[in-house]
C-alpha cells in the first residue's frame, strides 16, 4: 500500500543533510586567484586537504602554497576544465596527491559581454565550454566516486546572473542558469544518496573576470557600472568563501551570499513580467549615477 502524502513530505522535509568532512578532501577548479583562491583558503583553514586546479599551472602552485602555509595540505594540477580528459585526470590526481575527495568545488570561470546578435559565435563557444561542460565535466567524472562511496559534495559556482538575467550579458547569464538548473537537477536525483549538492550565486565583489573577459560593443559606461558594484559590495571574496563552505556545511541547495541578490530574486519570482521591464531602467538609472561620479 502506498504511504500517505503527508507523512512523506514530513519525512522528505525533516531529513538532515550529510556534512561535508571536518578536513575534508576537496578539489577546486580555477584555484589560481579570485574567488578560487579564496574558497582554497577557506578550505585550508579547516584543515584540508586542497588540489588546487586551474590553466595558470603557477598561479594554482602559488595558491597551493598559500594553502600549506595556513594549515592545510595543497597540491596544484595544470587543468583546462574545457577539454573533458583533463577533467577526469583531475580524479586520478586527486586519488594520488590527497588520497581521494569529499569535496568537488567547479569554481573555474569566464565572462562574456554585449548584445544578443553581436557576441561572435566563437565567444559563446569559448564561454560555453568553460562555464557549462566544465562544470558538468566535473560532475560527471566525480559523481560515480561519490556514489560508490555513498558520501561527498559537489559545489557548483554559478552567479546571481543565472537567477536575474541582465540585459547585454547573455552569454554568462545563459551559462549561469543552466547551471542554477544543472544544481536543481542533481539536487533531486541524489536525495537520500550521502551526497550533497549547492549552487554559489552571488552579486558582484571584486574579482578578476571581468580583465578576462571578452566583450562586443560594450558601453564603457556598463563596464563602470559593475566595477563600481564590486567595488562597493560589503562581501568581497573571502566572505563569500566563507557563507559558500557554510552553505555546503547546512546542505543548502541555492547560496545567495549578498542582500542585493536576494531581494532582486524574490522580485523577479512575486513579478516575474514586471521584473524584466523594471530591470532596463534600474540599468539607465545606475549608468547615470555612475557617470556623475
Amino acid at each position: 500500500m502506498a504511504q500517505p502524502l503527508w507523512p512523506r513530505l514530513r519525512e522528505l522535509l525533516s531529513s538532515r543533510p550529510v556534512p561535508v568532512p571536518k578536513h575534508p578532501r576537496a578539489v577546486v577548479t580555477g584555484g589560481a586567484g579570485g574567488l578560487g583562491r579564496a574558497l582554497c583558503l577557506a578550505l585550508a583553514r579547516r584543515g584540508a586537504a586542497v588540489l588546487v586546479a586551474d590553466r595558470d599551472a603557477a598561479g594554482a602552485a602559488e595558491t597551493a602554497a598559500q594553502v600549506d602555509s595556513i594549515g592545510g595540505r595543497g597540491h596544484a594540477a595544470a587543468c583546462d576544465v574545457s577539454r573533458p580528459k583533463e577533467v577526469e585526470a583531475l580524479l586520478a590526481a586527486a586519488d594520488e596527491k590527497i588520497g581521494g575527495v569529499d569535496l568537488l568545488v567547479n569554481n573555474a570561470g569566464v565572462a562574456v559581454a554585449g548584445p544578443v546578435g553581436v557576441v561572435p559565435l566563437a565567444d559563446w563557444e569559448w564561454i560555453l565550454g568553460i562555464n557549462l561542460w566544465g562544470v558538468l565535466y566535473g560532475c560527471h567524472y566525480f559523481l560515480p566516486r561519490f556514489r560508490s562511496q555513498g558520501s561527498g559534495h559537489i559545489l557548483n559556482v554559478a552567479s546571481a546572473a543565472g537567477l536575474l538575467s541582465a540585459p547585454e550579458m547573455a552569454p554568462y547569464n545563459v551559462t549561469k542558469a543552466a547551471v542554477v538548473s544543472l544544481s536543481e537537477t542533481l539536487a533531486a536525483e541524489l536525495h537520500g544518496t550521502g551526497i550533497g549538492v549547492s549552487v554559489l550565486c552571488p552579486t558582484f565583489f571584486r574579482t578578476n573576470i571581468m580583465a578576462s573577459s571578452r566583450r562586443a560593443q560594450i558601453n564603457d559606461d556598463l563596464e563602470g557600472v559593475v566595477e563600481n558594484l564590486m567595488d562597493r559590495s560589503r562581501l568581497q571574496a573571502d566572505d563569500v568563501a566563507r557563507i559558500a563552505l557554510e552553505g555546503c556545511d547546512r546542505g543548502l541547495l541555492y547560496v545567495v551570499p549578498m542582500s542585493d541578490g536576494r531581494w532582486a530574486w524574490r522580485l523577479k519570482r512575486m513579478l516575474p513580467e514586471r521584473y524584466h521591464r523594471i530591470v532596463p531602467r534600474l540599468l539607465a538609472s545606475m549608468r547615470e549615477r555612475t557617470a556623475r561620479q
